[in-house]
């Protein structure tokens, strides 16, 4: 509850420039709808630690854009989202020479869990440049929140039959332990370009996740104290004016 509270006052103080454009800005009241797409690298934040390279997959979904004043030379906007994104992690699986662990079979041994999430990222959203054909700059950040759909598991090895004597990091009890918390939430934060033209809205963006809440237990009972969900995204997005 405390964590969700602390979303709420981020949220107040990134609309606090639109609040004030309200008084002295120039209003508007454009909005645009479409699409994006991109590719989501992913990682999960565990302590005790599980060593990981970063985790691929796709991410898209439906868009809309609320501009509601320009503040100066400040465009400013609600954005939000609502994506399928594929989450997760995947092991780097190493010795203490940083090469990869043999399983049983002679292969290096691989892990990657995937998860599977509906996303709802809704952001403030301020630009700078040009307002209707040209190019514009523009960093936006906000809450995010999201509910797990589905996860699965790719590995080339049995967890019994790991390979824990050459392992520089012993930490398997991941395996065994399915998504506890399949409601997620956090804060997101981006900035990328826009090139506004006759024909629509082209949006080309980096963005970062950082989940508040953890896929595990975390209370003293539990045994991971933190298992949160880090995605770096980039992604492409197009849209139309209503």
């Amino acid at each position: 509850m405390k964590r969700i509270i602390n979303i709420l006052q981020v949220v107040v103080l990134l609309l606090i420039p639109l609040s004030a454009g309200a008084q002295i800005g120039e209003h508007r009241s454009d909005l645009a709808i479409g699409v994006n797409g991109g590719y989501a690298l992913s990682s999960i934040g565990f302590t005790p630690k599980v060593t990981q390279g970063m985790h691929g997959g796709m991410t898209g979904g439906l868009s809309v854009r609320y501009v509601c004043e320009k503040y100066f030379k400040t465009i400013c906007s609600i954005y939000a989202e609502l994506n399928y994104t594929s989450a997760g992690w995947k092991e780097n699986i190493v010795d203490l020479n940083n090469q990869p662990v043999k399983g049983k079979s002679g292969a290096d041994e691989q892990y990657s869990r995937t998860l599977s999430y509906v996303q709802l990222p809704i952001m403030a959203h301020l630009a700078w440049g040009k307002e209707h054909r040209g190019l514009q700059f523009f960093v936006q950040a906000g809450p995010q929140f999201g509910y797990m759909l589905s996860e699965s598991t790719t590995a080339n090895f049995e967890p019994a039959d790991a390979n824990l004597d050459d392992r520089a990091n012993k930490e398997i009890t991941q395996y065994g332990m399915k998504v506890e918390n399949k409601f997620d939430y956090g804060i997101a934060a981006g900035a990328g370009l826009e090139l506004s033209t006759s024909v629509g809205h082209f949006l080309l963006e980096g963005r970062y996740y950082y989940g508040l809440g953890n896929i595990y237990g975390s209370s003293k009972r539990d045994y991971f104290s933190k298992s949160n969900n880090g995605i770096i995204l980039i992604k492409a997005s197009y849209l139309i004016d209503i």
